[in-house]
């Protein structure tokens, strides 16, 4: 017998390795308000895992105009939030007390509730340097985050990744460093944002898109992976944690 016999005849096809299963899943909504209560619950899940798990959870949030009411209606489940650390996923380098301030948005939803909200941005007019403090204070957090929750701006930012002479220390800056600062293009205000090691480094990462149009364009940015010239490209290219991604329709 020949020794490609023998090798046919040792053939076992339970020893070809199975595909990997997609890390990614989609969730199409047509109603509003059924994707709110269904991502809200997800989360709410996702932080009583933790809890069980070790105590405590951590979730890295954004407070824009999309996510508020997944927000809202996070705040109202009965989870035991004395136990739970939410950080703003990027925020403006304003006082506390501006309306624009993400952490003000968060702190009025959950400190409520008994959370520890902690600001991301601290008050230096040299964003090199909030970025660096920022960096530093998420650090002493228990870092990794359960959660990192994103959108998805029109040009493919996201957190507060986007357009700036800053915009590769964010996605391809040393990896250990959770945050940076920023001043975008277009902008008189500059900004700091969990970087893209930081995104990757998420026990899960999910992601909330409005329209069609908006899932297509991610779906292009994620065939693109690494070569995708937006941020939620490049980033997509190296997440290796669970996704879920919910489309309001």
């Amino acid at each position: 017998m020949s020794k490609l016999e023998d090798a046919l005849e040792d053939f076992d096809m339970d020893d070809i390795p199975e595909e990997e299963e997609s890390m990614l899943e989609w969730w199409d909504f047509d109603d509003r308000d059924e994707m709110v209560e269904a991502v809200a619950g997800d989360i709410q899940f996702i932080i009583e895992s933790a809890l069980d798990a070790r105590g405590d959870a951590l979730l890295a949030l954004p407070a824009s105009d999309e996510a508020m009411p997944v927000l809202e209606a996070l705040a109202e489940k009965p989870i035991k939030w004395k136990y739970v650390t939410i950080v703003p996923t990027d925020d403006l380098l304003v006082p506390l007390d501006d309306p624009r301030s993400n952490v003000k948005k968060l702190a009025q939803l959950f400190l409520t509730r008994g959370a520890r909200v902690l600001p991301l941005a601290p008050e230096h007019e040299d964003y090199h340097m909030a970025g660096a403090a920022a960096d530093a204070r998420l650090r002493d957090t228990k870092w990794p985050p359960d959660l990192v929750l994103l959108g998805m701006g029109p040009d493919g930012s996201t957190a507060g990744i986007r357009e700036s002479a800053d915009m590769e220390e964010a996605l391809d800056g040393p990896p250990e460093k959770i945050a940076v600062g920023l001043l975008p293009d277009d902008w008189d205000t500059p900004l700091v944002t969990i970087t893209k090691a930081a995104i990757c480094e998420a026990r899960t990462v999910a992601v909330l898109l409005q329209g069609a149009s908006s899932q297509t364009m991610l779906e292009s940015e994620i065939e693109l992976g690494a070569t995708s010239m937006a941020p939620i490209g490049r980033i997509f290219a190296d997440l290796t944690v669970p996704v879920d991604i919910y489309v309001e329709n």
